[in-house]
């Protein structure tokens, strides 16, 4: 079963399910009886995945409240390789 949607002037959304395919283009108001045309709307997102859930959530959230850096981030412990023993036949090569 799918959820379909139409709109009411009075009630606004009304929320039917109906088997995929099967939607009539009108329906009856539960409150009001009114005819009610289908409103079409956008895919349900939420049967997506998890990380793509959370990256669309993440994109939401940033767009009417974005996050505030208040200090940079913490600077990595550098790391030094050791040191090969240096090569005199390597000297001549080009540095970078």
């Amino acid at each position: 079963m799918a959820t379909y949607q139409y709109r009411c002037a009075r009630d606004g959304i009304i929320e039917v399910g109906h088997p995929i395919g099967t939607a009539p283009a009108t329906a009856v108001c539960p409150t009001c009886a009114a005819d009610l045309p289908r409103a079409f709307t956008a895919l349900m997102l939420g049967f997506a995945s998890r990380p793509l859930m959370a990256a669309i959530d993440r994109a939401e959230a940033t767009s009417c409240e974005p996050a505030v850096v208040s200090a940079p981030p913490p600077r990595p412990a550098h790391r030094r390789t050791p040191m090969a023993p240096p090569n005199p036949a390597l000297r001549r090569l080009p540095r970078p």
